[in-house]
């Protein structure tokens, strides 16, 4: 619909990329948002919080970060299960160091599976000592945290970079 009487739509919202109730909704608990988005090639975990000129980002970590900063394998997937959950243990740990101990999940638009890579990062924020809301019953079981289902290789590779992660932290 054109014309003066057309109600003007966000540019955001138009596009589907935001979903301004659901945003609304978390931004009302006055906690710090733990966003998660899981992309073609990686995962990204940010602790971010909300500013009147913009949010702030307060600590990212990418799954090519475990590739450069925590010795994960390079021809290993970085958006697998083992990969979301060890950055988002990196993100818990890198937000535990700075003071930020509790916070709210943001998923975006993407869907809520139970057992998900999404809920993986989640799993791996709160065993680095966050407080998150959250359900047990949507949690990845640890043979898929762990990478049994792919291979050895890689519940080795979990166990080394997690050791990893939380000598730097």
């Amino acid at each position: 619909m054109k014309g003066t009487r057309r109600r003007s739509v966000f540019r955001r919202r138009e596009s589907g990329q935001t979903d301004y109730h659901r945003r609304l909704k978390l931004l009302r608990g006055k906690k710090a948002r733990a966003v998660v988005r899981v992309s073609n090639t990686r995962v990204t975990c940010q602790m971010v919080n909300w500013s009147a000129g913009g949010d702030l980002v307060l600590a990212t970590v990418t799954g090519s970060d475990l590739a450069k900063k925590f010795d994960w394998p390079q021809d290993f997937s970085q958006k697998s299960v083992p990969a979301c959950y060890l950055t988002g243990f990196a993100l818990g740990k890198a937000a535990m160091a700075q003071g930020c101990t509790d916070a709210v999940l943001d998923i975006g638009l993407a869907g809520s599976t139970p057992g998900g890579r999404v809920f993986s990062a989640l799993k791996g924020m709160v065993d680095a000592g966050m407080d998150i809301p959250h359900s047990d019953e949507v949690l990845p079981d640890e043979n898929r945290i762990n990478g049994e289902h792919i291979s050895d290789k890689v519940s080795a590779a979990v166990e080394s970079t997690k050791t990893k992660i939380e000598g730097a932290y």
